[in-house]
């Protein structure tokens, strides 16, 4: 037995490794246990090496459209290759940075899987661990649903597309329109993939709210892109045709679209219907954690049902699978369990999508308003009005933000524009601090930039924007 510990974590991802070092920082001696890479899914497979392939794909698409400001260059082309080196060194740079934080702290790294004895053991391998206290963090991993074919070659998930050298082909089919299979769509699209976004809810993105689904189904059906909404993927086959990218045979993707099947063939289908509970063996069946489909429920501060464990992230039962939760919540949950307040207001969770536009919501839409009896004002500003976004020759997009009728109170916000997942935090400040429309429209807001459309949809609300005709009566 080695020695003892104030915190064991279970899993280094974005919730498991910001628990680690807050803990180490209140002078807590920590470890943490890790099977694979430091960083966990969000940075090795997740967010970071997404976001760094749609960069390069929006850097080829902007030099595409160069020749429209009297930029003159040679024949465009892209090395796929590259491009995932590229994200190779990004994810190798800010895995390093985590790995040295803990070696600041003196938080000890622990390889291998963690099985959980009880509430003050951990076995790792051979060796046995004491703790005064668990943080079980395992993340989350790809959804596969009961679908025959997916498991032949060719079928991948977002795993598989961002690993190692990734994955190239010259057509695709992404069953799922969530926020994964627009942003792999919006990636694949740009290096001149013929893609095909199958979705079996009646529209993509179908968690946001509904005109940002329908403008972004306009602007991929304008760039080329098929979506099939309302279609249920009945089986995927191989077909006699070769695959010229590999040495493999094609797929064929049979659905079911407005009551009759319908049929793509296709080089490579990715799989992104969503993501589960990375929970299994993580506990004997004696230590009863009371799972729901693999999910753990907790309390306020993240115990379980088991005094001295505690659960966080993609695996906690109710919970948001986003690493920025995650990471909240990993705050809350040491300084609850080491006796002091929770600082983290985890009632006003933003979300982004690096589309192109991007998307950002936070707080309440003005349907989910309605369907709880609260009565609202809406402002919104459409980006074509805005300079900044005339100047960047940007994608049709809005500002949309509700107002609680009476009070005046933000509620929610909803953008879609470029810069949106970065003007986001302003409007989350917002809804969460319940500031009023007038103490919003107070703010003077430089120009030429994207957050204008901020104000104008404020006025907007307000009885009428300056960039904006008068409302029809």
């Amino acid at each position: 037995m080695g020695e003892r510990y104030e915190l064991i974590v279970l899993g280094a991802g974005p919730g498991g490794y910001v628990a680690a070092i807050k803990a180490a920082q209140m002078g807590h001696r920590v470890a943490v246990v890790e099977s694979r890479d430091v960083g966990g899914t969000c940075l090795n497979r997740g967010c970071i090496p997404t976001k760094t392939l749609v960069h390069a794909a929006e850097v080829l698409e902007e030099i595409r459209s160069c020749e429209k400001l009297g930029i003159h260059v040679g024949q465009v082309s892209y090395n796929f290759a590259g491009m995932h080196e590229r994200k190779a060194e990004v994810v190798e740079q800010l895995r390093g940075g985590i790995e040295g934080l803990f070696k600041a702290y003196k938080i000890d790294l622990i390889r291998g899987c963690g099985i959980i004895l009880d509430s003050n053991r951990i076995q790792v391998g051979d060796q046995a661990y004491e703790t005064d206290r668990i943080l079980i963090a395992t993340g989350s991993k790809p959804a596969m649903p009961p679908i025959p074919g997916l498991t032949l070659p060719g079928v991948v998930t977002s795993d598989e597309m961002l690993e190692g050298k990734g994955v190239y082909c010259k057509k695709l089919v992404i069953i799922g329109g969530g926020v994964i299979g627009v942003e792999f769509a919006t990636i694949y699209h740009a290096l001149g993939c013929e893609v095909t976004i199958i979705e079996a809810l009646d529209r993509i993105l179908p968690t946001l709210d509904r005109e940002v689904s329908q403008n972004l189904t306009m602007i991929l059906k304008k760039r080329g892109i098929k979506v099939y909404t309302g279609a249920r993927v009945d089986r995927v086959e191989h077909t006699d045709q070769s695959v010229q990218t590999a040495q493999e045979k094609g797929l064929a993707v049979y659905f079911m679209s407005k009551e009759k099947e319908q049929c793509v063939e296709t080089e490579r289908v990715l799989v992104s219907i969503g993501r589960r509970a990375n929970t299994e063996g993580i506990c004997p069946p004696s230590l009863n954690l009371q799972m729901q489909r693999g999910m753990i429920p907790v309390d306020d501060s993240f115990e379980t049902c088991i005094k001295g464990i505690y659960a966080i992230g993609d695996i906690v039962l109710g919970g948001i699978q986003l690493a920025h939760v995650a990471s909240a919540q990993a705050v809350n949950a040491v300084c609850s369990m080491f006796g002091e307040r929770a600082p983290m207001n985890l009632s006003c969770i933003p979300s982004c999508i690096y589309t192109n536009p991007e998307i950002a919501a936070v707080g309440m839409t003005a349907d989910e308003a309605k369907m709880r009896g609260i009565r609202t004002i809406t402002g919104k500003a459409i980006m074509s009005s805005n300079g900044k976004t005339v100047i960047e020759m940007a994608d049709r997009g809005f500002v949309k933000l509700v107002f609680e009728e009476e009070s005046k109170v933000l509620l929610g916000a909803v953008l879609m524009c470029s810069r949106a997942t970065d003007m986001i935090t302003g409007l989350s400040d917002g809804v969460a601090g319940k500031l009023t429309m007038s103490q919003l429209a107070a703010t003077v807001r430089p120009h030429p930039t994207f957050s204008e459309a901020i104000g104008e949809a404020i006025e907007d609300a307000d009885g009428g924007a300056i960039h904006a005709a008068p409302r029809r009566k």
